[in-house]
């Protein structure tokens, strides 16, 4: 039985541990959430912590942090340090060098760190993502994730961009898509950016967009805005371009863009080719709490089994680098080269 701290009690922080909760494999031994929070039944019989602190004092095996972004690396170093494996929410940190000092302590410590991309446990995604690599490169990626958000859900949003921006909050898991298919290194990233409400700090943007160029000449674009007057149109554009055709998702468009379940439905897949066309269904997709069930279910799956998560820890600092070279360049308005490997 692993024992697990959730830290973090915000949708995903709840729904990862419902996941543990259910799961045979898991035992909850403790929560921790600094401000008061209402818990459903199945949660409210397990301790609870107002400090992470005295969370690691149950001495789990392993952490789960969803917490705000400023905290996840040096509260992932501290767990590892006092022991336990981690699974951290994305992004994994707010900057590269903190990010790549989190993977060094997992690897210094032979501890597993597996970072909440959950698009990567969720089947229709790899489905999407298998059916662009059979294409070939190199590759045109449109993506974007707009929400119009109102009373709490902007709320929520302006309590996250204190510390993050949308291109970085949600860019995270598109650019790892971007990465997931393409081999290229990134090479060159511009951004631009726009503050479109009073109500955020002066030096935050509520919406931004980017380019990347890969060293393989895959390019990739990104948009992302949060608030009240977002549009709803063509909020959910998922297409990526190959010289022998196209993959796109065909019915992202379902429900309001507020809507978390919205966010990772596909529906259906159209494979474009010059041969012709084929559209793929994906009926039963699972739902926001099924994949953090499977999600978790993997991070512990990973330590049962020795998983190399070399790829894992890489690809996660790789898609970070790319986003926070994003936001660097929406703030000083200059086009941001990366290193290679960056």
């Amino acid at each position: 039985m692993t024992r697990v701290l959730i830290a973090g009690l915000g949708n995903m922080g709840m729904s990862h541990a419902l996941a543990h909760h259910h799961h045979p494999n898991a035992g909850i031994v403790g929560l921790v959430n600094r401000s008061v929070v209402s818990l459903p039944e199945s949660l409210a019989g397990y301790p609870l912590y107002n400090s992470f602190e005295d969370g690691l004092s149950t001495n789990p095996d392993l952490v789960v942090i969803a917490t705000y972004s400023d905290s996840h690396a040096d509260y992932a170093c501290a767990a590892i340090e006092a022991g336990a494996h981690v699974f951290v929410e994305k992004p994994l940190a707010t900057s590269v060098s903190d990010a790549q000092r989190v993977v060094d302590c997992a690897q210094a410590h032979n501890k597993k760190l597996v970072v909440g991309y959950i698009l990567r446990h969720h089947p229709s995604w790899i489905r999407l993502i298998e059916e662009a690599r059979k294409l070939g490169g190199p590759y045109v990626f449109r993506l974007n994730l707009n929400q119009q958000s109102n009373g709490a859900e902007w709320e929520t949003h302006k309590s996250l961009m204190q510390t993050t921006s949308p291109i970085v909050d949600c860019g995270v898991h598109y650019v790892d898509v971007m990465c997931q298919i393409t081999n290229g290194a990134p090479v060159r990233v511009h951004g631009m950016g726009l503050r479109l409400s009073d109500e955020i700090a002066p030096d935050m943007y509520n919406y931004g967009q980017f380019q990347v160029l890969f060293d393989d000449n895959s390019v990739g674009w990104y948009e992302a805005g949060w608030g009240p007057m977002m549009s709803e149109t063509a909020f959910f554009v998922k297409d990526i371009v190959s010289p022998n055709g196209s993959v796109s998702i065909t019915e992202g468009n379902k429900g309001a863009s507020s809507d978390i379940d919205g966010h990772t439905k596909v529906g259906g897949i159209l494979v474009h080719t010059p041969a012709g066309d084929t559209q793929i269904d994906m009926p039963d997709e699972p739902g926001h709490q099924e994949l953090c069930d499977a999600e978790q279910h993997y991070v512990l799956q990973s330590i049962a089994e020795d998983i190399d998560l070399s790829r894992h820890m890489n690809d996660a600092v790789q898609s970070l680098a790319i986003c926070l070279a994003a936001d660097e360049s929406i703030r000083q308005n200059r086009v941001v080269e990366l290193q290679r490997g960056q």
